[in-house]
């Protein structure tokens, strides 16, 4: 059975940070390219950064020089580490694991204010 299971998300003050994991189990994680993706209220899910199997990466506009993804294949875990939070980062983050398939996590909820 494949798990995606997200972790680390909070409330935040404006300008704060926050580190995001997505642990991965019943894949070989390490054949996956593995992204973050967030949904507001009200708005559609949208790509936030994504890394491949080989660690090539790619950010949104919106969250580049920001948010940094990465991966540790030996503990089968994604990361995305938050920096220079504010309000518009107030969402839902899931993580998905895209091989021939797409898997997604449940999500966890990432809320900044003061």
């Amino acid at each position: 059975q494949v798990q995606l299971v997200e972790s680390g998300g909070g409330l935040v003050q404006p300008g704060g940070s926050l580190r995001l994991s997505c642990a991965a189990s019943g894949i070989i994680f390490s054949r996956y390219a593995m992204g973050w993706y967030r949904q507001a209220p009200g708005k559609q899910r949208e790509l936030v950064a994504v890394i491949s199997s080989t660690s090539f990466t790619n950010y949104a506009d919106f969250v580049k020089g920001r948010f940094t993804i990465s991966r540790d294949n030996a503990k089968n875990t994604g990361y995305l580490q938050m920096n220079s939070l504010n309000a518009e980062d107030t969402a839902i983050y899931y993580c998905r694991a895209t091989f021939a398939t797409a898997y997604w996590g449940q999500g966890t909820q990432v809320t900044v204010s003061s």
